[in-house]
């Protein structure tokens, strides 16, 4: 049920050794190409990373939240062109969370790592970082860093009596 698909989805920064298969990788990257997008132009695009020098080289690409990536078994950058499209970040971050669903049903982790606007403490930009690591143009700009595993600690559900029901206002703010 998409309900407990939901609740049970939780950011998963601990990973086994244990490889994806490439049929489960394929399922994880269909969720990204299915997602909605403006227009329906989908005009994002998704870097699949699984060589461990790469993925170590990714954890480094920001000041912090990014050390993860390195024991990840899989990580996917996704990026796009703003010029082609002004909501190219809302269409990535969608494309990312349809991801992160399917890693979920699959009994695979996973978490968004933020690129866009982040920096390393010496002010160089994540994009940039990300970028020189893996060829991307530079007029494509780095969203975020999906990054799977097999979880290594096991994390209870989210609980329905931590919704913040008091956020949801009907007919006006």
């Amino acid at each position: 049920m998409f309900k407990d698909l939901l609740l049970q989805r939780r950011s998963c920064r601990q990973f086994s050794e244990r490889e994806i298969q490439p049929d489960d990788v394929e399922l994880i990257l269909r969720a990204a190409l299915l997602s909605p997008s403006s227009r329906g132009r989908r005009t994002w695009h998704f870097v699949v990373v699984e060589r461990k020098e790469d993925l170590e080289k990714l954890s480094e690409a920001k000041s912090s939240g990014s050390d993860f990536l390195k024991c990840a078994r899989l990580a996917v950058v996704v990026c796009a062109d703003a010029f082609e499209n002004d909501c190219w970040i809302e269409d990535g971050a969608i494309a990312a969370y349809g991801m992160l669903l399917q890693a979920e049903e699959l009994g695979i982790g996973g978490c968004w790592c933020q690129i866009h606007k982040r920096m390393l403490s010496d002010g160089t930009h994540s994009e940039d970082v990300v970028r020189g690591i893996l060829d991307i143009p530079e007029n494509v700009n780095v969203l975020c860093i999906a990054g799977f595993g097999y979880r290594n600690v096991e994390q209870p559900p989210s609980k329905e009596e931590n919704l913040k029901w008091e956020n949801v206002h009907l007919h006006r703010y």
